[in-house]
């Protein structure tokens, strides 16, 4: 079986000159490098006390999902603004141009659940940053946070010092 790594694609120069994206596509549309990649993941959840299993939208919906299906979890989306169609709260957090917000059912952590937060990548850790208080504001505690991909270079894990963060594949660049 191939590595998990020899599954994605990266791109050179996208979005701009310098950059290499990496296409977690490529692992999708492979039956065994999917297989590989919700496996990994979820090895690091195996043996762990947690309750819910929070996926940030969208591709952490699809990584958090069948997971949570696995480990016999609840599952939690937390959603861009106006998705999900009951009270919420949200939480902003900055882009490299301007913000975004995030939203999570007001009902969807009781107070003491413990979580773990699972997405395809960090980049700059703002996302993840933003799930993660709005966890707490639920009163969840966060036991780990999960990615598939992480891009070193643009230092997102230091938005998380504090919490168990665990990438399966790890690349020096952005």
């Amino acid at each position: 079986m191939k590595k998990l790594e020899e599954y994605v694609r990266s791109i050179p120069d996208f979005p701009e000159p310098g950059v290499i994206f990496r296409d977690v596509t490529s692992i999708l549309q492979d039956a065994d490098g999917l297989n590989l990649a919700i496996d990994s993941m979820q090895s690091y959840l195996n043996d762990m006390d947690l309750d819910v299993i929070v996926g940030l939208e969208s591709r952490g919906f699809m990584f958090g999902v069948p997971i949570a299906y696995n480990l016999h979890k609840a599952f939690v989306p937390v959603r861009k603004k106006g998705k999900l169609p009951c009270e919420t709260i949200s939480q902003t957090y900055d882009l490299e141009y301007g913000s975004e917000e995030i939203e999570i059912h007001k009902d969807a952590i009781k107070p003491g659940q413990k979580v773990a937060v699972v997405d395809d990548l960090i980049a700059t850790g703002g996302t993840v940053e933003a799930a993660v208080k709005l966890i707490e504001r639920l009163g969840g505690e966060v036991v780990k946070i999960v990615f598939l991909m992480e891009l070193e270079g643009l230092k997102g894990r230091e938005k998380l010092k504090g919490y168990n963060v665990d990438s399966v594949i790890r690349y020096e660049g952005k």
